[in-house]
């Protein structure tokens, strides 16, 4: 069993003993140390909870719908949501916070809370510290009796659809007379309910829904990677689909699929749309370090100025805050799109991809070969947990020293050729080193390169 404790929320394994899985003590404990957090950030005392579709949902909400109450908060409890959708039902309740139940892309016998602050974006580093530190005083105090909170039960789904479909460069018209036939594949969990609702919204009339029913039993790995989404590629093999769409158990991620069955990519889903947003809006964008160097070309393209954040959502919001980013996100195809919210979404990503192919009248695979062409290569060194990681990148840094730095999340080194990205792993003893370049070649000799060093490193 496992459990996970990070500024983000506490993540586990359902079932184990207090303190070794996520079970019904730890629930209460960090529920409880979220709304003592949340009541000396607000004066408001009115919280948000949705979740995704797990199996252990149902059992994990009355926990923390009861908690929170018991804390003298009113909860709105929005059911089966979307990460998106429950980040906007956070200022759309004008709500102190919120709590989404799920595990992301995580397999069924996990689950999470994921802890938002009143703007319905992810707590800070500072506050989720705060969090994790009240929960291990455990030193609560629950409302009396006359002052315990109540519970409404509300359906978000619409509103988060009418806030996507008010976007100016959402082409409702456009889309629905291109007449698309769209595959999706939600993962028999809450994109099941938003995917087709969205899609309806922007005038797609022909749908090809694959586990798209919200019943938690997963039936692939639930992490939209090629080698798990084998089903709705080869429907388009077949041609019997325009697009293919697939999201996570959350729907914060998207990946696309071209009309003949190939991936489109998952790094490309930010770099398409931010192509489709720049052409309209020119700005800056921001991605993490460990996204494609895509991004930066196409940003340059239209004028802008790209910068790279550490990896986590709530570094990369940081950022595009800090560089006033018209959009940003992460290469694992979570599209952040401020114009609707400070949140990565699945339906904002569909909504704007589709207007884009709808205005460029190409199709998906042929849109796919006009943007900039690079292979990320993937891997990891493992450690004995003897092995000072710190040190390591130290030297690293200094071997490196005349290539250009980033040293804000581990050490992203670029070359002229491509880039290495190494960063410590905060649960195992690894370090992961993504590299990428203008061939999968090349991204693996620059990754080997710098494994080959590290390795010597440690040997010495």
């Amino acid at each position: 069993m496992s459990l996970v404790k990070s500024i983000s929320g506490i993540r586990g394994t359902i079932g184990g003993r207090v303190g070794e899985g996520l079970n019904p003590v730890d629930i209460v404990r960090f529920t409880a140390a979220y709304a003592v957090q949340r009541q000396k950030a607000s004066d408001i005392r009115k919280i948000v909870v949705g979740r995704d579709a797990r199996l252990s949902g149902h059992v994990v909400e009355p926990l923390v719908c009861g908690t929170l109450m018991s804390m003298g908060y009113d909860v709105i409890n929005i059911g089966l949501a979307s990460t998106p959708t429950t980040e906007l039902a956070v200022t759309g309740e004008n709500a102190a916070g919120g709590i989404i139940l799920t595990a992301s892309h995580n397999p069924k016998q996990w689950n999470a809370l994921k802890l938002l602050n009143e703007k319905g974006e992810f707590l800070n580093d500072a506050e989720g510290k705060e969090v994790l530190a009240i929960a291990e005083k455990e030193d609560f105090s629950f409302a009396e009796v006359d002052e315990l909170g109540h519970m409404i039960c509300k359906d978000y789904l619409p509103y988060h659809v009418e806030k996507v479909m008010s976007l100016p460069l959402v082409k409702q018209a456009e889309i629905e007379r291109k007449n698309y036939t769209v595959a999706i594949d939600c993962v028999n969990s809450v994109g099941g309910l938003a995917i087709p609702a969205i899609l309806r919204a922007l005038g797609v009339k022909n749908i090809i829904e694959l586990n798209c029913e919200p019943t938690g039993q997963f039936a692939h790995n639930p992490e939209p990677l090629p080698k798990h989404l084998t089903e709705i590629s080869e429907l388009l093999k077949q041609g019997k689909a325009d697009v293919g769409f697939v999201v996570d158990p959350d729907v914060d991620r998207l990946a696309i699929i071209c009309e003949n069955g190939e991936m489109f990519v998952e790094e490309y889903t930010l770099v398409s749309v931010a192509d489709y947003v720049l052409s309209h809006t020119p700005g800056n964008t921001v991605s993490n370090l460990s996204s494609t160097r895509a991004l930066r070309d196409i940003t340059a393209k239209h004028g802008g100025t790209y910068s790279a954040a550490a990896v986590g959502e709530v570094n990369v919001v940081t950022e595009m805050k800090r560089t006033n980013a018209i959009i940003g996100g992460e290469g694992n195809g979570g599209v952040i799109y401020p114009e609707c919210h400070y949140g990565r979404d699945a339906l904002v990503g569909i909504a704007l991809f589709l207007s884009a192919l709808a205005e460029k009248d190409v199709k998906v695979s042929e849109w796919k070969k006009e943007l900039p062409e690079y292979y990320i290569s993937k891997n990891r060194i493992d450690l004995t947990p003897d092995v000072n990681v710190d040190e390591v990148l130290d030297v690293i840094k200094t071997v490196f020293k005349d290539e250009q730095l980033n040293t804000c999340d581990g050490v992203k080194i670029d070359f002229k050729q491509g880039w290495v990205h190494l960063r410590k792993s905060n649960t195992e003893p690894i370090i992961r080193v993504y590299s990428e370049a203008a061939s999968m070649l090349e991204a693996d000799r620059l990754a080997g390169m710098i494994i080959d060093r590290v390795n010597a490193l440690i040997l010495d």
